[in-house]
């Protein structure tokens, strides 16, 4: 358990909301996820930005995806910053829609264009549906960066939970298939090894809405061949190497069982040379920034996301 006190704000919540429990229905963890989404229900669309879904090219043999672009009304004088969001959920829950807040924010608050990608979901698409997905999505991003007035130089790809895992092979990809040259990494508390063999799991396993036991029945919708737990894909701290990778803003929460797994890739990261800023809120759990509506912290966070990814980019425009 962490040094730190949990949040109270928090600990008021945690005995109301839905959990993942029992953990023997792939439906019944999906309702409680929307019962939880509903609790706490989004803000109304934002004036200041329009939003567009599209629905593009998907991996060969693959359906076609789905992602929303985010576009300030405002005019622009030239091209924007782009930002590529991939939403968590286990690899089995969540859409874009439920990023919506979260986008519309990013976009409003840093003035860049933002695409959220649908990828197919575990178990009816185990590993790598859903990484094939965001590295075709990643590939339209650059590819129609033109149309969606997007900089080619300024394109950050951002994720959270398994979003995050999914953002660190993007990048990953991106740097070894030769491209697109991506400006940054925004990890919120990333799954970066699904062998899940972390003092924090243990710690952090029981009692903070994400549980080891959920963690372990994600893993096994999203990886039924269990042989890939090795494969830099799914677990992208075991990557061979992770050199001349963009720099990067990793984000933990000190009651995630998630935490040391995410502190062990930015370590890595920063002793291969990669650029990259880390920070622990030691009180909170994970998923906490998509509690805005509730917790003060949550909006902080964000907003310092939000600041990650200004200084980035006004540092490559200079």
């Amino acid at each position: 358990m962490s040094q730190y006190d949990f949040d109270p704000a928090f600990r008021d919540l945690l005995p109301v909301l839905p959990t993942t429990q029992p953990l023997d229905s792939v439906e019944k963890i999906r309702e409680a996820r929307s019962s939880r989404i509903m609790m706490f229900p989004a803000p109304p669309d934002r004036e200041d930005v329009v939003k567009q879904d599209h629905r593009i090219a998907g991996p060969k043999g693959a359906p076609d995806v789905t992602v929303r672009v985010y576009r300030p009304k405002a005019p622009a004088s030239g091209p924007r910053p782009g930002v590529f969001e991939i939403h968590g959920g286990g690899f089995m829950m969540g859409d874009i829609a439920m990023m919506d807040p979260w986008c519309q924010r990013v976009a409003a608050e840093i003035d860049a264009v933002v695409v959220s990608v649908e990828y197919r979901l575990a178990p009816e698409h185990p590993f790598p549906a859903a990484v094939e997905d965001c590295t075709a999505a990643t590939d339209y991003i650059s590819s129609n960066h033109k149309a969606l007035k997007i900089d080619p130089a300024r394109i950050a790809v951002g994720g959270d939970s398994a979003g995050g895992n999914l953002a660190t092979v993007v990048a990953l990809h991106a740097r070894d298939a030769g491209g697109p040259a991506l400006a940054f990494q925004l990890l919120i508390y990333p799954a970066t090894d699904q062998r899940g063999d972390f003092p924090s799991y243990r710690s952090n396993g029981k009692g903070y809405l994400l549980t080891s036991e959920g963690i372990e029945f994600f893993s096994r919708c999203y990886l039924p061949d269990r042989k890939a737990l090795a494969d830099w894909r799914a677990s992208p701290l075991l990557a061979p190497s992770l050199a001349r990778l963009p720099p990067a803003f990793v984000l933990t929460a000190g009651y995630d069982p998630l935490l040391d797994e995410g502190r062990a890739y930015a370590e890595r990261l920063s002793r291969e040379g990669v650029a990259v800023q880390y920070r622990e809120y030691p009180d909170m759990v994970h998923g906490f920034l998509l509690f805005g509506g509730v917790l003060d912290t949550a909006n902080a966070a964000v907003a310092e996301c939000c600041a990650a990814l200004a200084r980035v980019f006004e540092k490559v425009t200079a």
